[in-house]
């Protein structure tokens, strides 16, 4: 009956993390001399709060010494640097908390090295980003606890629902500000509009009173 009882749950769970599970992104990067790398890197960008935890994992193809060198540069649009991981080959992981709310990139240059110039001169890269829950290592925290699977996937899904919750509130506050926002400029553009009307139908009174000055003075009327 126990195992029984706990089928569902193992459903249940399993069902909820897969919806937040991603797809790599793979992409192969050519080679260069290394003139104008920072138009010749390849960046890719995603947005990530305040003090939010990221894991960015990088597999390269290849070997060293295989006449190619490729660097990692993550950085955010602010100029913080989160890590700059160099001469890549296999798997690298990097983990960082954002310093402020902001978008973020995680860029790749692929360079030349020596005087041996492969053919063709690629690599072939995986990236995988990871935000929030996602990006902590809850094997070592279930080991670490002594959780049972399943209570390690309820942590899990419960980090992964306060996100969510954050997340609601924070489109909530902006959906607001920009209500207020839009309810202020609708305001001033209702008191500029009836300013004007004021002020020509000023001009226009005055414009009347000007004519019938200048015609009475040119003994016109």
């Amino acid at each position: 009956m126990a195992v029984l009882s706990t089928l569902p749950v193992q459903w249940l769970c399993t069902l909820l993390l897969l919806l937040g599970v991603a797809s790599a992104l793979k992409f192969e990067l050519a080679a260069h001399t290394g003139g104008e790398s920072h138009l010749k890197e390849r960046c890719i960008r995603n947005f990530v709060g305040r003090d939010v935890m990221v894991a960015v994992k990088s597999t390269v193809s290849g070997y060293k010494g295989d006449g190619m060198i490729v660097n990692i540069l993550i950085r955010d649009a602010l100029g913080n640097e989160y890590g700059r991981p160099r001469d890549v080959v296999g798997e690298s992981r990097v983990v960082f908390t954002s310093h402020s709310e902001a978008a973020f990139d995680v860029c790749y240059e692929n360079l030349f090295a020596g005087s041996h110039r492969p053919s063709p001169g690629l690599r072939e890269i995986e990236l995988d980003v990871d935000i929030g829950a996602d990006a902590r290592d809850w094997s070592a925290i279930q080991a670490n606890e002594k959780l049972k699977p399943v209570e390690a996937d309820l942590r899990r899904i419960e980090e992964m629902t306060s996100e969510v919750v954050r997340e609601m509130e924070y489109l909530r506050s902006r959906e607001q500000k920009l209500r207020d926002t839009n309810e202020s400029t609708n305001t001033r553009v209702k008191w500029f509009g009836v300013g004007t009307t004021w002020l020509l139908i000023g001009l226009w009174a005055w414009q009347i009173m000007y004519l019938r000055a200048y015609f009475r003075s040119k003994h016109l009327i």
